[in-house]
């Protein structure tokens, strides 16, 4: 399966938001756990990752802190605020409109009789 990364580029907060919904984690969790769910389809550029993380934290939509992990690298966890969770509600409803939207522009193509 493949799929326009421009179909989801304007969706990228709501993607992130849905995977904090599910716990704190790190950019690079966040984004195999995206790639496994879309079978490898698709995936988020590091710089396109650490750009939202750095504006859904300015907006008040995500926290993040230092994990201590042991050793190695330290890595830096987001979380979820309660404001990421509307947000993400928000998202979730523009993307199920859209597509019901597309739905109507683009599946119903059969010839009206």
């Amino acid at each position: 399966m493949s799929i326009s990364a421009d179909t989801l580029r304007g969706h990228t907060d709501t993607i992130i938001l849905a995977q904090l919904l599910r716990g704190d984690n790190y950019g690079y969790e966040i984004n195999k756990k995206i790639l496994e769910l879309t079978g490898g389809a698709y995936g988020l550029k590091e710089a396109t990752l650490y750009t939202a993380f750095k504006r859904l934290e300015q907006q008040g939509l995500i926290t993040s802190y230092w994990g201590d992990d042991g050793p190695g690298a330290r890595r830096r966890y987001y979380a979820i605020t309660k404001a990421g969770r509307e947000a993400w509600e928000a998202g979730r409803r523009e993307w199920v409109n859209t597509r019901v939207l597309l739905d109507a522009l683009i599946c119903n193509c059969e010839k009206e009789a």
